[in-house]
């Protein structure tokens, strides 16, 4: 039983159409609608039941219209089953039963996108709702959605465009985690990106402490984030590259050797040390068909081949003197260790800062740090700067200059996208590449002391200037930006001194 209350005339919102009509109806013709957000927690609690035997359902709940004569609840579910539960007490005391107000919406058959997404905007607002519930809601809405929808209902809930791909990805998380990833403060994006590297040891921690920070400045800014993020991604990568050389070795059946126990003695020894029975060399092809033909992988996970037992097999050790391992060793094996630490880092900090420096060169003002910087090195041409022209190298510009596929897009084709006032823009794009192509690697040659250095212990004074630069232009930005560890270390000797 449907009974109209009111036709509601106000047609000033195009997306509702009409306002929909307000009608009584006979909570047994309720069910709950497919697209409800509420998933889980969906009963009405006894203290709800008892108010709605008492006063009936005040607010109007949500439906809309279903084939079979029934009403999708898409708002307002638990009061409609309070209404049905207060219905059936009523009857079997001999009460009269009591209708429901409903707004039915006739114009959301067929929109499960839309209705999916006015059902969550209403449950998150209220108790209850788990934040894996309003994940998928999320997801599943914007999904379903036309592109106009999309972005009013990503604006609606303070997403971004990819909104519906980060609700899907943070689902993988537990709900332990997931809880206090809301506890924290993590937006979606950033809740997405837990779930990324998840699978690192301590990334929930780490990222939690550099969310932390971002919070303690109070700026708004996710630099710390960012360069946390950047790191778990190096250190994934490289789990991911171990194990994929380790699945390539399990498939040529090459047995990998493990770590032997400092008290064991480990038989094993790598083919350079190694000869045939006749004093021939041994390497991978010759010795690949001999039982004992093994691998370790080095720091970069690339295969050392070995022997796992050479005296069984009837090799011969070549003949060099055995030196004691030393403290000087140690301190070596500390010292490599460090180095890949700190190589990986390097290499990790380049993508928030070139992320960064995007965000520079599109914006619509360049700061003026930025233009005079630019400015002076386009002026003083540092010879670094000439034969980075020289290699007519243009990729790294037409990244930062915002180009879809920088591989294959040209620079100066992008770059006729800005207007005439931004033309330090993109000359400050031009003079950043030059850059980040110059400190990409870690390791390099230094001509003026005829050594090998890294940068992370020696950049030269505009190399450092460059980095200073852009940490305080990021810290002007409500700390959108900030240098990693590694950079930090790099440029420690470059700091401004503080006056005695």
């Amino acid at each position: 039983m449907a009974t109209a209350v009111s036709t509601p005339t106000d047609k000033s919102d195009e997306r509702e159409e009409a306002a929909p009509q307000v009608v009584k109806l006979d909570p047994a013709l309720l069910v709950r609608d497919e697209c409800n957000a509420r998933e889980h927690d969906t009963e009405p609690d006894e203290k709800l039941i008892a108010s709605v035997k008492e006063l009936g359902v005040e607010e109007p709940i949500s439906v809309r219209p279903r084939p079979d004569g029934t009403y999708g609840v898409f708002k307002g579910w638990r009061r409609a089953q309070a209404a049905q539960a207060a219905n059936a007490a009523a009857e079997q005391d001999g009460r009269p039963v009591r209708l429901v107000m409903a707004y039915v919406r006739e114009d959301l058959v067929g929109r499960d996108g839309w209705t999916r997404f006015l059902s969550l905007v209403e449950n998150d607002h209220r108790e209850g709702m788990s934040e894996r519930d309003t994940l998928r809601a999320q997801e599943l809405a914007l999904i379903d959605m036309t592109d106009v929808d999309r972005r009013t209902a990503a604006k609606t809930l303070g997403v971004g465009r990819n909104a519906a791909k980060q609700a899907k990805a943070a689902q993988k998380l537990n709900d332990a985690t997931l809880r206090r990833t809301a506890a924290a403060g993590m937006d979606l994006e950033q809740t997405a990106q837990l779930a990324e590297v998840a699978g690192v040891r301590g990334a929930e921690d780490r990222l939690m402490r550099a969310l932390s920070r971002d919070h303690a400045e109070g700026k708004g800014g996710r630099g710390h984030w960012d360069q946390e993020m950047a790191l778990l991604r190096a250190e994934q990568a490289d789990v991911e590259t171990r194990a994929k050389a380790e699945e390539e070795l399990r498939a040529a059946n090459i047995p990998l050797l493990g770590r032997v126990p400092s008290y064991e003695k480990d038989p094993s020894r790598p083919l350079t040390e190694l000869t045939s029975g006749l004093g021939n060399p041994l390497t991978e092809d010759n010795h690949k068909n001999c039982p004992g033909h093994s691998a370790r992988l080095d720091d970069e996970h690339r295969p050392v081949w070995h022997c796992a037992d050479p005296a069984a097999y009837g090799h011969k050790v070549r003949a060099q003197p055995k030196k004691p391992k030393t403290e000087e060793d140690e301190h070596k094996a500390e010292e490599r260790a460090r180095i890949v630490a700190c190589n990986r880092a390097w290499k990790a900090a380049a993508g928030p800062r070139q992320e960064f420096v995007k965000r520079l060169v599109r914006g619509k003002t360049l700061p003026d740090e930025a233009r005079l910087f630019a400015q002076q090195i386009l002026m003083d041409l540092p010879r670094f700067y000439g034969k980075w022209a020289d290699k007519q190298r243009t990729q790294t510009v037409a990244l930062l200059l915002g180009a879809k596929d920088p591989e294959n897009d040209s620079a100066s084709e992008t770059a006729t996208s800005f207007p005439k006032n931004r033309l330090a823009n993109v000359l400050f794009a031009q003079v950043a590449a030059a850059f980040e192509d110059a400190i990409r690697e870690p390791k390099q040659f230094d001509t003026a002391r005829m050594t090998h250095v890294y940068l992370w212990e020696s950049p030269d004074r505009l190399q450092a200037a460059y980095l200073l630069l852009l940490e305080s232009l990021g810290q002007a930005d409500d700390g959108s930006y900030q240098l990693s560890e590694v950079e930090q270390q790099a440029v420690a000797s470059h700091r401004p001194r503080a006056a005695a």
